[in-house]
Order: C-alpha cells, then sequence, then structure tokens
C-alpha cells in the first residue's frame, strides 16, 4: 500500500499543477484568443499605408 501511496503523491501534484495552470490561463489570456481584433487592427493599417502611397504617387 505504501508503494501506491508514493505513485498516489505525484499524479495529485500533477493534476493540481494543471489546474492551476488552467486558472492562470483563463485570467491571462493569450493575444490570439482576440482574432477579431487583430485582423482589424491590420486593416486599419493596410488601409493607412494605402492612403500614403497614394498620396505620394499624386
Amino acid at each position: 500500500m505504501a508503494a501506491l501511496l508514493w505513485l498516489l503523491i505525484p499524479l495529485i501534484t500533477g493534476f493540481a499543477a494543471s489546474i492551476w495552470a488552467w486558472c492562470i490561463g483563463r485570467l491571462q489570456p493569450s493575444p490570439d484568443h482576440d482574432t477579431w481584433e487583430d485582423l482589424d487592427r491590420y486593416q486599419r493599417l493596410r488601409s493607412v499605408l494605402s492612403r500614403d502611397e497614394q498620396c505620394e504617387a499624386v
């Protein structure tokens, strides 16, 4: 029974670490979670750059 207890300790530690990592990840989402905002920012940048190129051509 003592041998099984030594196997149970790393298992519980692993579960606790995964739950902790999941909770921390939910509080601080990575930047790729808001893809639509990144796409809007990219489209605005493209439109500004294209306007600048048109102004230089004129």
